[in-house]
């Protein structure tokens, strides 16, 4: 059986009555008395004599700090609150400071609470307005109490709950190209954060396989970059098709950018069938001003004469 906590210093003795008591406890904190009784004329122990007494404080120090974030990532500009805890401290007074690097912020007072009998339990929390460049900053929980000889302190990393949605483009070569040319379409997936990234190429709707998947790589701020490439071939029955690099970051929703593939055709002087479409629009206004011509021509011309005729009558 374990010893009890309370036990006597000198067991035999009649006059040296001093307790030592293991594994103090804060719930030990108390007055203690040392109490004399005597045998009273009806049997029953009395109270005669009792010390002043010898007021007994435990102090506890608190527990290691726990910092916590959002359950969710957020993205810059969101403002967003992380809490500070700590507990089984006594006594109540406590000190609580809040650092972003090494710049000093400003909390909410601090919320000390009692728990079980004689200690208590501490939470404080920081409200941050999340930038794009935080990828590196921490924040600091400092907490000051009595029993410390140093501050506690613990870290936060931003980077854990920092989301950077990316920012998409599609590049492609000179366009129009030959017909039955290799066409390369570049999706630039740019400024992300985190790394978890998957890009899609479709054509009318439709998906591209691509062999040669890329890697994000990492910037020198933290945030990641990407560039994935896809090759068509440039058939007659393909211009005008759209090519689109959808980019799904994050589980979030699909982004989206599209080009035009258009074709060339050197057998008609170099341009796609769109622009020779165009091109024959076009003829039509300088027929009509052919034709007003060629009427106005032969208005003029029976004027005269008509007006010959009419000299000659004279």
């Amino acid at each position: 059986n374990p010893l009890p906590r309370v036990m006597r210093a000198v067991g035999e003795s009649n006059t040296d009555f001093t307790i030592h008591i293991r594994n103090v406890q804060p719930e030990d904190t108390g007055i203690y008395y040392c109490v004399k009784f005597v045998k009273g004329d009806t049997g029953v122990d009395e109270v005669f004599r009792r010390g002043s007494g010898t007021d007994v404080t435990v102090q506890a120090k608190p527990s290691p700090l726990l910092v916590s974030g959002p359950e969710q990532r957020a993205r810059p500009g969101q403002s967003v609150p992380f809490t500070c805890t700590t507990g089984g401290f006594f006594p109540e007074e406590i000190g609580v400071k809040w650092f972003k690097n090494t710049d000093p912020m400003v909390a909410q007072l601090p919320q000390v609470t009692k728990w079980g009998v004689k200690t208590y339990n501490m939470s404080s929390t920081v409200m941050v307005t999340l930038q794009k460049d935080d990828l590196r900053s921490q924040l600091i929980c400092e907490v000051q109490h009595s029993t410390l000889r140093a501050p506690l302190r613990e870290r936060y990393q931003l980077s854990r709950v920092l989301q950077v949605p990316p920012s998409v483009e599609v590049r492609t070569e000179q366009s129009p190209v030959e017909v039955n040319k290799a066409v390369t379409f570049t999706c630039l997936v740019k400024e992300f954060y985190p790394a978890n990234v998957s890009v899609s190429w479709l054509e009318n709707g439709v998906e591209i396989k691509v062999e040669n998947v890329s890697r994000p790589w990492q910037l020198p701020r933290g945030l990641f970059q990407l560039r994935s490439q896809v090759e068509v071939q440039a058939t007659e029955e393909k211009n005008g098709s759209t090519i689109t690099c959808m980019v799904v970051h994050d589980a979030q929703a699909p982004v989206n950018y599209s080009a035009f593939l258009w074709i060339s055709n050197p057998a008609q002087g170099g341009l796609s069938k769109g622009f020779q479409m165009d091109k024959g629009a076009n003829l039509l206004p300088s027929f009509l001003l052919l034709c007003l011509g060629m009427l106005l021509e032969k208005v003029l011309l029976g004027v005269l004469l008509f007006l010959l005729f009419k000299q000659m009558m004279r």
